[in-house]
């Protein structure tokens, strides 16, 4: 069973259809090690056993009548920034207490997709953070050691996934909070391409995209297929693959054109790189070439890609604040980014920011002209000490923060997909 915990949603899926395990014995699994493991990592702020069994029961006869869904019977997590009817979605907060009326777009079509909701998991304040504190719901711990941060926002569902809590974790990505939890836990973690999940309504205006933290590229895959098949959920939504995900996940990719680089964009304050993780990428950079693809030392034309990217981040801060109830049992901290963002990210600047996105689209993209893969760190080093962003005071946490994480957040703004890979581990054992 400590096998299954770990074998990821499209292995689970497989077993399923096979007859090889049930989805109640899955949940149960996953339930009994919730709460056995869940009290040292607080990844979950709610567990619904009752509910996630009786889905499970109508997972299986749905499974011995012969039906085929993507996540059919799967134990899954939902990060709290989704509504789930008659739950409170708190967004990590406090200020939150009407339940919601009706289940999201997202959640609408991962049970549609058959999968086993287990709960919902943790996030920092109004998914502000690349780490997972807050006053209301506590600190979530890194299942690698747990005196680590897992990242965040999505750090309750990347400590979830990684300690074998749940087959998949729900994600999203404001600023890198899939990307984050992925690399600080060891996972693979897809900011998928603006408008490919569905969202419910545009958030950070536009920056931010719903996604998944999971163990493999087949499990993300799969959740893709499980969330972006059927009818077109937007407007805006991109045409569908020629083939499912899950056929892409599966094939050769053929020699890839690999262009490598660590200079960050430029962040709020000057960006950090451990010498380890510069190796990291040196070492992937000589593996992949090992393996037949085409590599290039090449950095992009950033241009002043982190003036947007400090506009649309702290303006949605600041609607978002806006927009709670009860603003009075916010913490500190994010009525410090509040502040912040009067003097950051006037309405001046974010219309610049939003009327420059296509030019700084069109200039960093070119590097996929000459290349088909950009790689480059993903963080400045190994997970942080729970406790070293949230002890600081809010401009401190922002520039700290902003020099630990410079590499993700270009990408929310242009709008194209990135993922985090794991690519070995530190001096002291640690993603």
């Amino acid at each position: 069973m400590t096998d299954l915990a770990y074998a990821g949603a499209a292995r689970q899926a497989e077993l399923l259809r096979a007859k090889e395990v049930s989805s109640r014995e899955l949940t149960e699994m996953y339930l009994e090690r919730i709460g056995r493991i869940d009290s040292k990592l607080n990844a979950y702020r709610d567990v619904w056993a009752e509910t996630a069994l009786e889905a499970a029961g109508e997972a299986d006869r749905a499974l011995a009548a012969g039906e085929e869904r993507p996540l059919l019977g799967v134990p899954i997590a939902i990060k709290d920034t989704l509504d789930v009817a008659g739950d409170v979605t708190t967004l990590g907060t406090a200020g939150f207490d009407r339940p919601a009326a009706a289940d999201s777009i997202l959640v609408s079509r991962l049970r549609a997709s058959g999968a086993v909701i287990l709960g919902k998991t943790n996030l920092p304040e109004l998914a502000i953070h690349g780490y997972t504190e807050s006053r209301t719901f506590g600190a979530t711990r890194n299942p690698w050691d747990t005196s680590r941060t897992p990242g965040g926002s999505s750090g309750g569902s990347g400590a979830a996934v990684a300690a074998g809590l749940a087959a998949l974790g729900h994600a999203s990505d404001g600023a890198g909070s899939i990307r984050y939890p992925a690399a600080n836990c060891g996972l693979f973690g897809l900011k998928p391409q603006r408008h490919r999940v569905p969202i419910d309504t545009e958030h950070w205006f536009g920056l931010s995209v719903n996604g998944a933290v999971t163990r493999t590229v087949a499990d993300t895959a799969l959740f893709l297929d499980a969330v972006t098949g059927g009818a077109a959920w937007s407007p805006n939504a991109p045409p569908p693959p020629e083939r499912s995900f899950s056929e892409a996940a599966a094939a050769a990719p053929g020699r890839l054109r690999v262009a490598v680089s660590v200079k960050p964009p430029r962040a709020v304050a000057p960006p950090q790189l451990l010498d380890e993780s510069r190796q990291m990428v040196e070492e992937t950079a000589e593996l992949l070439g090992g393996l037949g693809h085409e590599v290039e030392w090449r950095d992009p034309d950033w241009g002043s890609v982190g003036n947007q990217i400090s506009a649309r981040y702290l303006g949605g801060i600041a609607e978002d604040v806006d927009a709670v109830p009860h603003r009075d049992r916010l913490e500190p901290m994010t009525r410090g980014y509040r502040r912040i963002a009067r003097v950051a990210a006037p309405r001046w600047a974010l219309r610049r920011a939003l009327r420059l996105e296509a030019s700084d689209r069109e200039r960093i993209g070119r590097t996929f002209a000459e290349h088909d893969v950009l790689l480059t760190p993903m963080t400045a080093g190994p997970p942080r000490p729970v406790g070293h962003f949230a002890s600081k005071r809010p401009l401190a946490c922002l520039l700290a923060e902003s020099r630990w994480y410079p590499f993700a957040v270009a990408f929310n703004h242009t709008g194209q997909p990135a993922a985090s890979v794991p690519a070995g581990l530190s001096s002291e054992g640690l993603p």
